[in-house]
């Protein structure tokens, strides 16, 4: 049983947690999400089916331009007539050319499109401060200047808004191999010149720790402080280690809990890293964004080792909302995360292949998962079962609740292969009557293909109420959830 106390309220959920990131990598945004002719139907190059699909899951914040790719990327090839912009090559994804036709006016078309609010990681690691002194000038002034001039030249009248700017990206890595102490100062340096031209100050995110590199994080904490609003954390999750990622659809049950045991680390590195930042700011000022998480995986046989594509099944379903409830878990610290990929690049929503589109598991999980955002997270008391893989527990069962608009959302997960579990929510202080639900299951690797796109997809879940009690069975290797009113 499942105790829920629907007054006690333990911080608010951001509805950033669910955000999302898109970048020049592969086929995420080229035949992904932006087309250069009419042969795909779309809307000033923005796919109509891909946006109309993400669309449907109210993405709060999307990230760009990268990644690996910001620490090479300058903003001023990507403006102007296209036919004039410069062409570079990729060497973080594939070596590719990039013709550089998607900028940063393509970037807020697709944000307006999909009614998100932008993130963009600036270049730290081969750029200057100037240069991305005047990429904010040039994206949010509306007085006149040469570079708000040049914007409206290209087409842009007004600023526009720009809440969320990242200071580079994994800088003790691809985004210039910085010792912290080094990036300390160059933090400090560049954010002087990120200037507040809007209405809102722009939130300034540091370039945190690769994994659970805390003294990453003691070092920015001490060094830079309060000259942060945010301190960025990747980590990703996998069947195998780090060199043999295992594979994304042909996996047996000890791939399917080795990978949910790689997403619990997600709880031990977070509570490793909050932990420093406690030391120096208690109050919760200095926010942790996790700016790229998700499973990673050996890609598709047959496919550009560079372009990162692979399949998506139940397992990843499964494991992310593990990693949801991490973040529910830590809600006072964390306000924001961004899953990788949005499109064709490890754990996407969707899946291209010409003009056809495919929903994975993960987009059903996110879009089930929407009366979670912005809600206030219940108190929920519940035993679960464990059981160990390579030294790391993991709960049979993970539940996690929140209340909003006098509704209350709870997600439930069973981890398990074999065993079902039949699942009784106590709902204290709150009148409850009536309850829908959708649940998502199948077998272990249940996956939807271009030749099959409906293969798994959510289902209605009989809930019976009585009494302020809310009985279900949950079979195993399921996600569901339930809204309660």
């Amino acid at each position: 049983m499942a105790v829920i106390n629907a007054k006690r309220k333990t911080g608010k959920i951001s509805k950033y947690i669910y955000g999302q990131f898109a970048e020049h990598l592969g086929r995420c945004i080229y035949e992904g999400i932006y087309v250069e002719d009419d042969s795909i139907p779309n809307t000033n190059g923005m796919r109509n089916d891909v946006v109309a699909a993400l669309r449907e899951l109210e993405i709060p914040v999307l990230r760009w331009p990268g990644g690996c790719f910001a620490d090479d990327y300058h903003w001023r090839d990507g403006i102007g007539d296209k036919d004039k912009r410069p062409y570079m090559v990729n060497t973080n994804w594939g070596g590719v050319v990039e013709n550089n036709h998607f900028g940063t006016h393509e970037f807020f078309e697709l944000c307006e499109q999909l009614s998100t609010e932008p993130y963009i990681c600036g270049n730290v690691g081969s750029g200057t401060v100037q240069e991305m002194r005047d990429w904010i000038e040039y994206m949010t002034f509306d007085g006149d200047s040469p570079l708000a001039n040049e914007r409206r030249k290209n087409g842009r009248e007004k600023p526009w808004k720009l809440k969320y700017f990242g200071v580079g990206n994994e800088n003790w890595g691809c985004g210039g191999n910085m010792r912290p102490e080094y990036y300390s100062d160059l933090f400090r340096r560049y954010s002087v010149f990120i200037r507040n031209y809007g209405d809102e100050p722009i939130y300034k995110i540091a370039g945190g720790p690769n994994v659970d590199d805390t003294n990453w994080t003691e070092v920015l904490m001490k060094n830079i402080g309060g000259a942060m609003d945010a301190l960025s954390l990747h980590n990703y999750s996998y069947e195998g280690d780090w060199n043999n990622k295992g594979d994304s659809v042909v996996f047996d049950k000890d791939g399917w809990y080795t990978n949910m045991a790689s997403a619990m680390r997600m709880k031990r590195v977070i509570k490793a890293h909050r932990a420093v930042m406690d030391q120096y700011d208690p109050d919760n000022k200095i926010a942790l964004i996790v700016d790229e998480w998700g499973n990673w995986y050996n890609v598709m046989p047959g496919t550009n080792p560079g372009f990162l594509y692979q399949q998506n099944t139940l397992r990843d379903a499964v494991s992310g909302m593990v990693i949801l409830h991490i973040f529910h878990n830590n809600c006072e610290r964390i306000h924001m995360a961004n899953i990788a990929q949005m499109v064709n690049v490890l754990q996407s929503m969707v899946l291209t292949e010409g003009d056809k589109m495919v929903l994975t598991p993960t987009y059903y999980l996110f879009k089930m998962m929407k009366g979670h955002m912005d809600a206030d997270r219940l108190d929920i008391d519940y035993d679960s079962k464990e059981y160990e893989v390579n030294g790391i527990s993991v709960p049979k069962i993970s539940m996690s609740a929140s209340s909003k608009d006098d509704k209350i959302t709870v997600s439930v997960c069973n981890t398990s292969v074999s065993e079902d579990e039949d699942i009784v929510l106590d709902i204290r202080d709150a009148d409850i009557t009536s309850a829908s639900a959708q649940i998502l299951t199948g077998e272990i690797n249940a996956h939807n293909t271009f030749e099959a796109p409906d293969t798994i997809m959510p289902e209605e879940l009989e809930v019976s109420v009585s009494n302020g009690k809310a009985s279900f069975k949950l079979p195993a290797k399921s996600i569901a959830v339930i809204t309660l009113s």
